[in-house]
């Protein structure tokens, strides 16, 4: 696969929550990998759902998956370690850099998720894992949209994000950095009919409640291109 281009990544002309979301998390990067440097940390449910995940994909062969929303890479790592052939993708060039250091026998790559820098029917597997809640609701059709053209028929999505009904919050500051973030808060049900609208199929949904100090339940949604 080729190396995409981190130029197309970077335009201008991204929509301005892309540009905000890079902005921030190229502010906090260093900050966000001190806090979070196990990625899942001791959420043992988390991890077994990711195995389960790990499983579909790498039954349907060699077809790599990517890591959509990747940050540090730690959970790109661990994907690795469960024999998939996975590669990152951050829209953050300063969180691709810190993952490429502390990962340096694996891929990521600088990318937006409502843009990949991918061919049609490229993916045998898609994570996005605590990302699309940065995308406002008028994106996400179309970002769900993209998943499903890189996934080849039969290529599997998992997403998880924290839930809520509907709420958007703006967060200022961060780590005592200023900073301008949106995040989405949305139900599972909502989201499973946004990726069936996608044309994806929803084999699963899991509801996990907070632990670890969240606030928020979190929800898994596993989907899969037909095919």
């Amino acid at each position: 696969m080729s190396e995409p281009n981190t130029r197309s990544a970077l335009a201008d002309a991204d929509p301005g929550f892309v540009r905000d979301t890079r902005a921030a998390y190229d502010a906090i990067a260093e900050e966000y990998a001190r806090e979070f440097p196990d990625g899942l940390g001791e959420r043992v449910l988390d991890r077994a759902l990711l195995s389960v995940f790990a499983e579909l994909v790498r039954a349907r062969g060699e077809e790599p998956v990517a890591d959509v929303g990747s940050g540090p890479g730690n959970v790109t790592a661990l994907l690795h370690r469960l024999g998939v052939p996975v590669f990152g993708v951050d829209v953050s060039p300063r969180m691709v850099a810190l993952a490429r250091r502390a990962h340096p026998g694996l891929r990521f790559h600088i990318g937006s998720m409502d843009a990949l820098d991918l061919p049609d029917r490229t993916l045998g597997g898609l994570l996005a894992l605590f990302s699309v809640i940065h995308v406002p609701d008028t994106h996400l059709p179309a970002v769900l949209a993209e998943f499903r053209r890189v996934l080849v028929p039969g290529g599997y999505l998992l997403l998880c994000f924290q839930t809520g009904n509907g709420e958007r919050q703006r967060l200022t500051e961060r780590f005592g950095r200023q900073i301008v973030l949106d995040y989405y808060w949305r139900t599972p049900e909502s989201v499973a009919a946004r990726l069936t609208e996608a044309g994806l199929d929803v084999q699963a949904r899991v509801a996990l409640e907070p632990e670890g100090g969240a606030t928020r339940p979190r929800a898994f949604l596993l989907a899969r291109r037909p095919g």
